[in-house]
């Protein structure tokens, strides 16, 4: 909602809801923020995969991994499976892991062994992951096809 970093570096992107009817409720319009931001976070995902590098689950952690419904639909979404670990503070638990290598005189891989541990696992539900493929080819259109109007629009509000 702010612009864009990845794959798009556009602080002028912003966000938008496409196809909507008068079908559509509040929900339909919080689950469509949830599958734009996951289709977001696939976009990085993409260019990780492009350079050749393997990608065979998502560790996910913070508030929204807290929801069930969310990591089954970025499971669905990215087509892997998706679990959470025993700490929370993924970042800050990383920082410490590096902290005690140094202190503990042991390799950081060998920390992660003992001190990490999977305590949930989601799989990718097959006919949900098919048709979010089918949505998210659709998403990846979008941004050069608003580009120009996104820019339009934000040159507009800032002379207001």
């Amino acid at each position: 909602m702010t612009g864009e970093r990845t794959p798009h570096p556009d602080p002028k992107a912003r966000g938008g809801f496409i196809g909507l009817n008068l079908r559509h409720t509040k929900a339909h319009l919080t689950r469509a923020v949830l599958e734009g931001i996951t289709f977001g976070l696939r976009d990085s995902m993409e260019l990780v995969k492009a350079s050749g590098i393997e990608i065979r689950e998502l560790r996910v952690n913070g508030g929204g991994a807290r929801s069930p419904f969310w990591r089954q639909m970025i499971a669905n979404i990215f087509g892997l499976p998706v679990v959470t670990v025993n700490s929370t503070d993924g970042p800050a638990y990383g920082a410490a892991v590096m902290v005690a290598s140094g202190v503990l005189g042991k390799e950081i891989p060998a920390l992660c062994e003992e001190w990490i541990r999977i305590v949930d696992r989601v799989e990718p539900q097959t006919d949900n992951v098919e048709r979010y493929e089918n949505y998210y080819r659709i998403y990846r259109t979008l941004y050069g096809t608003l580009k120009d109007t996104f820019h339009q629009l934000t040159d507009l509000v800032q002379q207001d």
